[in-house]
C-alpha cells in the first residue's frame, strides 16, 4: 500500500518558500475574483487546478491522491452542505408560495407604532436573521433592503442598514453551516464542533446587542438613539441571550431561529407596554409620508400561521438533538465508506499519524433532511388551513419550489464544490499545514489576527461557509503549533468572517439592486467599510481576551 506523508519544508527544504508556494492556490483564487472579475465558480475552478499542481509538483504528492482528494471534498461540499443550503431556501420559498410570508411583512408593519426606526431593526436585525437561518445566500440582504425601502428609508441608507444588520446572525446562518463546515474541514469531533458554536455564541452576541442601536442612529442620529433606546436594548440584549444559550444549551443549529423569535416575542411584549414618542415629528423630521389613517386589519390566527413554520423548525430540530436515543437512532442511518485513493491509512500527517479519510453522510440525521421533514409538515398543514382558499399550495408547487431553487443557486453549489475541493486539496497535500506553521511564527500576538483571515475570506467570497472551508485547518495547525485552543480559532475564524459580509462585492451587489442603486456599490461601500473595520477590531480583542483572562468563555474539548 503506497503511503503518502505531508512533509512542510518540502520545497527547497524551507517551510517559508513552501509557505509562499503554497499560498498560489489562494491568490489564484481572489486575483481570478477581484482582479480579473471572473464569476466564483470559474475562479474556483482555476483556483483548484493550481492546487492541483501545487500538491504533485510542489508537495510530491501522488496525481491519483490528488485527484482523489479534490473528489473528496466536493462530495463533501455535496452533501451535506449544498443540500443544507438547497433544503434551508426551499422551506422559505414555502412560506413565500402559500401566502403567508406577506402576512408575515404585515407583522412587522404593524410593530413599531409607526417608528420606522424600531421597524427597521425588527425588519433588517430580527426577520433578516430568521431569513439568514433559513435561506442565506444573499436572501436576506435581498428581501429586507426592499422591505426597509417601503418604509420611505433613502436607498443608500437603506442598504447600509440591511448590510450591517446581516452580521451576527451570518455565523449560525443556513442552520449553522459555517461552523459545521469549519468542524469538519478542522478535523475536529463532533463535540468540538459544538464546542467552536459555544465559543461563537460567547462571541457574536456582544456584536448582536450593538446592531439595534446603530440602525437607530443611522436612521436618526443621536435623537434616535435615545429615543428608541428601550427598544433598541430590549431587542439586541435578549437576541444576544437567547443567541448565547441556544448555541450553548440547545441546538446550535437553530441559534438564530430562537435568538430572532425570542427579540421578536420581547420586542412586542415592550411595545404593548411601552410606546416610542414623536412618532409624527420623526416622520415629518424624516421626510417620510403621514402614516395611513386605515390598517391592515390582521387576525390572530394569521399571524399565528405566518410564524408556524419556525415553530415547526424549532420542534423538528429540538427533537432530533434530544436526549440520546434518538439522536443515536436517527445517526445510524447513514452512508458510510472509504474513500478511493486515500484509503484511511494511505495519508500520513506531518507528524506520521493516518489522516481519517472515510466518507460519511448521516443522511436522516442532518439540517437539510430535517429541514425537508419540517417543510413537508408545513405545506400539509398550509394545505389543510388554507382558509377557503385564501392561501393556496399544492404538491405540485412544493415540488417546483424545490426545483426551481436547485436550478437558481446551480452556479452558488457549484462555488461551494469546487471551494470545498480545493480545501481538501491543500489540506491533504499539506500546503494548509505548512501555511499554517509558518503563521505561527507570529507567535501570541496570531491569536489577536486570527479573526483577520476570516474577514479576508469572506470579504472576497462572500461565504462564512467558503472561508471556512479555506482557512479553518491553518487556523488548527497554527494553534496546534503556539498551544492555543484550536476550537478558539476557529470560532474566530467564524465570527471575524462574520463582520466582512457587510464588504463583499456578492452583498454589495446584492443590496445595490435590492434599493435600485446598481453601479453605485462604491458608495455604499463608502457607508460600511468603517463599520466592518470597527467590528472586527472589536473581534480581534475579544479574541485576544478569550485565551487569557476571559479563557473561561473559550472552554477546550479534548
Amino acid at each position: 500500500m503506497n503511503q503518502f506523508q505531508v512533509v512542510t519544508d518540502a520545497i527547497g527544504g524551507s517551510v517559508g518558500l513552501s509557505a509562499l508556494v503554497s499560498t498560489l492556490p489562494l491568490l489564484t483564487f481572489f486575483i481570478m475574483l477581484l482582479g480579473f472579475k471572473a464569476r466564483a465558480h470559474t475562479s474556483g475552478a482555476v483556483a483548484l487546478v493550481v492546487a492541483i499542481l501545487v500538491a504533485i509538483l510542489g508537495f510530491n504528492m501522488p496525481t491519483t491522491m490528488a485527484l482523489s482528494s479534490a473528489l473528496r471534498g466536493g462530495l463533501f461540499g455535496l452533501f451535506p452542505i449544498v443540500w443544507v443550503i438547497l433544503t434551508a431556501i426551499w422551506f422559505y420559498q414555502i412560506t413565500v408560495a402559500s401566502g403567508r410570508f406577506e402576512d408575515l411583512r404585515l407583522v412587522f408593519d404593524k410593530m413599531g407604532n409607526g417608528d420606522v426606526r424600531i421597524q427597521a431593526m425588527l425588519i433588517a436585525f430580527c426577520f433578516g436573521g430568521l431569513l439568514e437561518a433559513l435561506a442565506g445566500f444573499g436572501a436576506p440582504v435581498a428581501i429586507t433592503a426592499t422591505m426597509i425601502l417601503a418604509l420611505g428609508i433613502p436607498p443608500l441608507k437603506a442598504a447600509t442598514i440591511v448590510l450591517i444588520a446581516n452580521t451576527a446572525p451570518v455565523a449560525f446562518g443556513a442552520v449553522a453551516i459555517p461552523i459545521t463546515t469549519a468542524g469538519e474541514v478542522g478535523g475536529r469531533t463532533v463535540e468540538q464542533t459544538e464546542n467552536i458554536a459555544a465559543i461563537v455564541g460567547h462571541q457574536t452576541p456582544l456584536l448582536a446587542f450593538f446592531v439595534p442601536f446603530i440602525i437607530a442612529w443611522l436612521i436618526d442620529g443621536w435623537r434616535g438613539v435615545k429615543e428608541t433606546a428601550p427598544a433598541a436594548f430590549t431587542i439586541g440584549l435578549t437576541f444576544g441571550i437567547a443567541q448565547w444559550w441556544t448555541s450553548n444549551h440547545f441546538a446550535y443549529q437553530l441559534t438564530d431561529v430562537v435568538a430572532c423569535i425570542v427579540a421578536l416575542g420581547a420586542a412586542f411584549i415592550l411595545l404593548r407596554f411601552w410606546s416610542p414618542r414623536g412618532v409624527t415629528e420623526l416622520r415629518q423630521r424624516l421626510n417620510l409620508p403621514a402614516q395611513p389613517e386605515e390598517e391592515v386589519h390582521l387576525p390572530g390566527n394569521r399571524v399565528f400561521m405566518a410564524l408556524l413554520p419556525y415553530a415547526v423548525v424549532v420542534i423538528v430540530f429540538g427533537l432530533a438533538n434530544l436526549g440520546s436515543t434518538l439522536p443515536k437512532w436517527l445517526s445510524s442511518f447513514k452512508i458510510s465508506f472509504p474513500w478511493p485513493g486515500i484509503e484511511t491509512g494511505t495519508l500520513l500527517n506531518a507528524a506520521g499519524d493516518e489522516v481519517t479519510t472515510d466518507y460519511s453522510f448521516a443522511y436522516l440525521n442532518n439540517p437539510g433532511t430535517l429541514l425537508v421533514i419540517s417543510g413537508l409538515i408545513v405545506a400539509v398543514i398550509y394545505m389543510i388551513f388554507n382558509e377557503n382558499g385564501r392561501y393556496r399550495l399544492t404538491w405540485g408547487q412544493v415540488g417546483k419550489e424545490f426545483t426551481d431553487t436547485a436550478y437558481r443557486m446551480r452556479w452558488s453549489a457549484l462555488t461551494i464544490v469546487l471551494v470545498l475541493s480545493l480545501a481538501y486539496v491543500m489540506n491533504y497535500s499539506g500546503q494548509t499545514v505548512t501555511i499554517g506553521e509558518f503563521f505561527a511564527n507570529l507567535g501570541g500576538a496570531f491569536a489577536f489576527f486570527a479573526p483577520v483571515l476570516g474577514w479576508v475570506g469572506v470579504a472576497v467570497t462572500g461565504s462564512d461557509t467558503s472561508a471556512n472551508a479555506l482557512f479553518a485547518n491553518l487556523q488548527v495547525t497554527a494553534a496546534n503549533q503556539l498551544g492555543l485552543n484550536p476550537d478558539l480559532m476557529l470560532a474566530a475564524n467564524t465570527t471575524g468572517g462574520v463582520v466582512g459580509k457587510m464588504i463583499s462585492p456578492q452583498s454589495l451587489a446584492i443590496a445595490a439592486t435590492a434599493v435600485n442603486m446598481e453601479g453605485k456599490e462604491s458608495e455604499i461601500f463608502k457607508k460600511v467599510v468603517g463599520w466592518s473595520f470597527g467590528f472586527l477590531v472589536a473581534v480581534c480583542v475579544i479574541v485576544y481576551l478569550q485565551t487569557g483572562i476571559l479563557s473561561g468563555l473559550a472552554p477546550i474539548v479534548e
